[in-house]
């Protein structure tokens, strides 16, 4: 079985990608490497990756046709599992366009990618934030989802309308998951998990929006990989729609409580106003994906947070430690060229 994972450089597409390469799967991960957040990071999860194997890397652009169609031609794939998009709520309100080339078109080439090489089966990535701001909660893929409040989440909803008419027009098996709030060790430094445990160990503040008075249905990034794979082993089927969340949302200021009590410190706190694109509340309903899959993620959010925290104190000293080198390295070069 030959697996294309997009976006494998990513936080989720990694931890896909290694539970692929953990059941002896030929795994071809792309990703173009991209600056929204500091690529080392991205390189230091394929560095493991490279390790196992059965695993290839390619970095390319999804948003590049003839990239995408020369990818598709040069070796034929039995599934797709699309993890590649340009993230993040906030950057979409500045940055629209990069949302547009990396979600719009690149998702397009994707589709036609599958098509053309008649792939068994396509998963792909989509969001929670799909839902908006609705006062329905749990959440179901049975609710309207059609007033996101942020342009990300416009672009999620746009994929799974492509997605649908892909698979009507060409029969083409198609599953999308609606992934909740992932967090876990690797996990992407705009997040809230990152941000705050970088805020609490320097001694910064950290930003508590609207004023505390939120909740996330937290979901750990273990279970959104076991997830993932258990869609991947199943026979495909037309087209479905999944959310894959742990359905126990959690407050705010409790999230925030056992981050401080895993990283041992507390949290100097500065309380702000709801940010633009933010929602309140998410809730997920997974009984459908519970009986497509007989899984539910159900990961404590003490126990991931105490696997995350554990993961970002060890990266950090390793690479404070490596850039306190070049550091030094650099300083000393300067000196012999000043005395030269």
């Amino acid at each position: 079985m030959t697996t294309l994972v997009t976006g494998a450089a990513g936080f989720i597409g990694y931890h896909v990608a290694e539970r692929l390469l953990a059941q002896h799967e030929h795994v071809v991960g792309i990703d173009n490497l991209n600056p929204y957040y500091d690529p080392s990071l991205k390189r230091a999860r394929l560095k493991l990756l490279a390790r196992r194997p059965g695993f290839e890397f390619v970095e390319l652009d999804i948003a590049s046709r003839a990239e995408m169609e020369a990818l598709f031609r040069r070796e034929p794939f039995d599934r797709v599992i699309h993890l590649a998009a340009q993230a993040g709520v906030r950057y979409s309100i500045e940055n629209p366009h990069v949302y547009a080339e990396a979600n719009l078109t690149g998702f397009l080439h994707v589709l036609e990618g599958c098509r053309s090489a008649g792939v068994r089966h396509l998963i792909y990535a989509s969001s929670s934030s799909v839902y908006g701001g609705s006062a329905k909660v749990p959440f179901s893929v049975e609710d309207r989802a059609d007033r996101p409040v942020s342009l990300y989440a416009a672009t999620k909803r746009a994929n799974e309308l492509m997605a649908h008419c892909y698979s009507h027009l060409f029969e083409l098996p198609v599953t999308g998951l609606r992934f909740f709030t992932v967090y876990g060790p690797w996990g992407r430094p705009d997040m809230a998990p990152y941000r705050f445990a970088r805020a609490i160990m320097r001694g910064e503040r950290i930003e508590i929006y609207n004023y505390g008075r939120m909740q996330r249905d937290f979901t750990y990034i273990d279970d959104i990989a076991e997830g993932v794979a258990r869609i991947a082993a199943a026979p495909p089927a037309g087209y479905r729609l999944f959310n894959v969340g742990s359905s126990s949302p959690v407050g705010l200021m409790e999230f925030i409580g056992v981050l401080e009590r895993a990283l041992g410190k507390r949290a100097r706190r500065r309380f702000v106003p709801l940010q633009p694109g933010d929602v309140i509340s998410t809730h997920a309903d997974v009984e459908d994906f519970w009986r497509a899959t007989g899984f539910r993620p159900a990961t404590p959010l003490s126990t991931g947070i105490g696997c995350f925290a554990n993961w970002f104190q060890d990266y950090y000293q390793d690479y404070d430690r490596e850039k306190n080198h070049e550091y030094g390295a650099d300083r000393r070069a300067r000196a012999v060229l000043h005395a030269s």
